[in-house]
């Protein structure tokens, strides 16, 4: 099963190029054998730069579950996620991810992200786009008042 999924995953990638939805990317998500949600890239269209197909994906799935956390999922993707997509992957607690391409296949394409996995390594002060802290005293007020509060919602 897991080709067939990831064959659906690849095919919407194809689609979305053809019909100039976005970019060649697609993600289908299953849980218990069933597809829950299935996306290709969103972020032209959508004139969002978050509107990747995993993450359309994952915020479809999310809905359908009526959930924040999509425990027992498995995500399919026409290629290896980038760092945004693989963060919102391990925040929304999926539990196996298969892909087709890799990072270097999307490099190859025009869709290079090794900038930004070098970025992530670097303290805060050396990346590219300067990254500022300011030391206020209410800074951490949000997190006391997290701490705090008796019927939070942990995630």
């Amino acid at each position: 099963m897991h080709h067939q999924y990831l064959q659906q995953a690849i095919d919407l990638a194809s689609q979305n190029v053809s019909s100039q939805q976005g970019g060649p990317y697609g993600a289908v998500i299953v849980k218990d054998e069933k597809i829950i949600a299935a996306s290709g890239n969103c972020v032209t269209i959508n004139k969002d730069p978050t509107a990747h197909a995993e993450i359309m994906a994952i915020r479809q799935a999310c809905i359908a579950l009526d959930d924040f956390q999509l425990r027992g999922c498995i995500l399919y993707a026409s290629c290896e996620p980038c760092p945004m997509c693989l963060g919102a992957i391990y925040w929304a607690r999926l539990q196996q991810v298969y892909f087709a391409c890799n990072r270097h296949d999307a490099a190859k394409a025009g869709f290079d992200d090794s900038f930004i996995y070098d970025e992530i390594q670097l303290d805060t002060e050396k990346r590219h786009i300067p990254m500022h802290q300011l030391n206020l005293a209410t800074a951490e007020k949000p997190f006391i008042d997290w701490n705090s509060e008796k019927k939070k919602v942990l995630y």
